[in-house]
Order: C-alpha cells, then sequence, then structure tokens
C-alpha cells in the first residue's frame, strides 16, 4: 500500500483528498503546516507528498525548497496559486508536478499514479547491516570491523547511512552532496572522494575489488551487499 503525505491547511481539502484516495487504496498521512509536514516526511518517507503552497507557518516554496534536501520521491504541489511565475518556481525548485485548486480527483489520481509508478516504492531505512566480519548498526552509529570498534565522523556515518539504506541501488553524487553537504555543495565531488577513501579504508575494501562500496564513475556510488530490512 503505498504511503502519501499530504500538506495543506485546509480540513476540507485534506477531508477530500483523504476519502478519495483512500477509496483507491492509498494510506494517508496528514500535516497542516509546512514544519510538521517536513517532520512526517523525515520520520515516515512517504511515497509521495502533495504540498500547497499557502501554508500558515512557512510559504509552500520553502518547505518544498526543505523536502528537496533529503527527500527523493514524487512531489505534486496543489495550490490556488496559478501564476506562470509561481509554476516555475516549483518545478525548478523539485515539485515534479503542479495541480491548481480546484481541481478534478480523477485528473488528480491519474497523475498520482503516473508518478508513484515512475518512482517506484520509497527506500525503507534499516538498523544494521552485518556479514561475517563487519557490523554497522545504524541506531547506535557504530562500526565493528573483525571484532574492532572503528571510530566514523559525522558525515562519514551519515554518507555510509544513505548508501547502506539504498544498498543495491546506485546513489548519485549529488544527491550525497546535497543531502550531506547542502545544496550549495552539489559540484563538490571531491569531497565525496575524500570520504568514500576513508570508509574504504575503514571498511578495509579494495577500491579496484569493492566488497562494500562500489563507484559508477562520474555518477555516483551504489553499496553492494544485500540488506534485510
Amino acid at each position: 500500500m503505498s504511503k502519501i503525505l499530504i500538506i495543506d491547511d485546509e480540513p476540507q481539502i485534506r477531508r477530500f483528498l483523504q476519502i478519495g484516495l483512500t477509496a483507491q487504496g492509498y494510506s494517508i498521512m496528514e500535516a497542516d503546516a509546512g514544519r510538521q509536514g517536513l517532520v512526517l516526511a523525515a520520520e515516515e518517507n512517504p511515497d509521495l507528498v502533495i504540498l500547497d503552497m499557502g501554508l500558515p507557518d512557512l510559504d509552500g516554496q520553502v518547505v518544498l525548497k526543505k523536502l528537496r534536501d533529503f527527500y527523493h520521491q514524487p512531489i505534486i504541489v496543489l495550490s490556488v496559486r496559478n501564476r506562470e511565475s509561481e509554476i516555475v518556481q516549483a518545478l525548478d525548485t523539485g515539485a515534479n508536478d503542479y495541480v491548481v485548486k480546484p481541481f478534478g480527483i480523477q485528473e488528480l489520481l491519474a497523475r498520482i499514479r503516473g508518478l508513484i509508478k515512475a518512482f517506484g516504492p520509497s527506500v525503507q531505512s534499516v538498523d544494521k547491516y552485518q556479514d561475517e566480519r563487519v557490523i554497522i548498526d545504524l541506531q547506535e552509529r557504530k562500526l565493528t570491523v573483525d571484532g574492532e570498534a572503528a571510530k566514523l565522523s559525522r558525515k562519514e556515518f551519515e554518507l555510509l547511512k544513505r548508501l547502506i539504506n539504498n544498498a543495491g541501488r546506485l546513489v548519485t553524487q549529488q544527491q550525497l552532496l546535497r543531502e550531506i553537504w547542502g545544496g550549495t555543495h552539489v559540484e563538490d565531488t571531491h569531497y565525496l572522494r575524500i570520504f568514500i577513501a576513508r570508509l574504504r579504508t575503514k571498511l578495509g575494501d579494495d577500491p579496484s575489488n569493492p566488497r562494500y562500496i562500489e563507484t559508477e564513475p562520474g555518477v555516483g556510488y551504489r553499496f553492494l551487499p544485500t540488506v534485510e530490512n
């Protein structure tokens, strides 16, 4: 069952969407303000977010920008704002679609189906990876290699965590840089070369014959072992 987060301060809109979406089998979460929506998106990692632009605590464009710092599933903006400049700004900031209120539920459902199909299910976080020589405890933030504890810096840990939570999938350089260093550092790929090299050293990984972290040159990195949720 796909999870959808609705961030909208209008109770009647949330109610209308709740009825229409649950009838189609979606699981719905609701937030009536931007900050609450950001917390729910981070904690629940929904498969899609429907975002209003006129929120009581934060402007929707601000919420959209903050979402894109960590959230990689589709976002549909649903707003009464219909100026072309607003729509272009939202799409440039990271919205995947923009629907102007009033809207038809069938059209919205079609857009939701298309985006969820295109993106696939959201990645679920895991607590631990373990094999015969390495234990990575993401809850306790601990790395043990051959029975010896290895110290990770905060950014090393965040990098390893994102790779493990996407085990088997390619994570792009820009995605990692945006999530860990921020949107102003998406071109600083040398950061990744330095930190990936440190992680490989601590994991005892061989970059020419990787067991844990594989490089797609010029594109990104992939954590190789399968991780069970």
